[in-house]
């Protein structure tokens, strides 16, 4: 083997190797969305909230994404449809806005300290509350209780809108067996 070629084998072997670390190092992953824009989005769930409280139905269809693939689970009053569904569109979300908003007191109380919103990548960003929910709708008996809130939100143009809103009942902590 000439010098030269030994040259060439270190090189390569110390590429290689090099290499190898990089491809294994784990990526350093930069957030897609600044503090600016996360602090917007969270401005935008307690504007949401807040109209939720107020049964402004008007005011909340415009916070939705228009799109049929719009999504709120929530509980159902239709057997057919199970304890809780989805509901498609703004259409379907109009309705069941009201349903629930015009069948008595209906009061929504997130856990700010818990609010936790992250951006999934320029254009998409989730967030995350724990909440109490009072609410008499298709059986509830008007008793606060606790949900878990999650809502995708989707940049639209300059503005952010709820894609989908997932509200789930916390179910009660089991007994103890003793």
């Amino acid at each position: 083997m000439t010098r030269l070629d030994k040259a060439l084998l270190v090189a390569l072997t110390a590429a290689a190797l090099s290499t190898g670390a990089v491809v294994s190092a784990p990526a350093v992953r930069k957030e897609p969305l600044d503090a600016v824009t996360l602090s917007a989005i969270k401005s935008k769930f307690a504007r949401l909230m807040e109209l939720a409280n107020n049964h402004d139905f008007k005011a909340l269809h415009g916070m939705f994404w228009q799109s049929p693939s719009t999504l709120l689970v929530a509980k159902s009053a239709i057997p057919s449809e199970g304890n809780w569904a989805g509901f498609w569109g703004n259409e379907a979300i109009d309705q069941k806005l009201r349903d629930i908003g015009t069948s008595g007191p209906v009061v929504l109380e997130p856990d700010y300290s818990k609010l936790k919103i992250v951006g999934l990548t320029r254009d998409v960003a989730e967030s995350y509350v724990p909440m109490n929910i009072t609410v008499s709708y298709a059986g509830q008996d008007g008793t606060s209780r606790p949900f878990l809130m999650i809502i995708n939100w989707l940049r639209v143009g300059k503005d952010w809108k709820v894609a989908s809103e997932i509200i789930l009942p916390v179910p009660p902590v089991p007994a103890a067996k003793g």
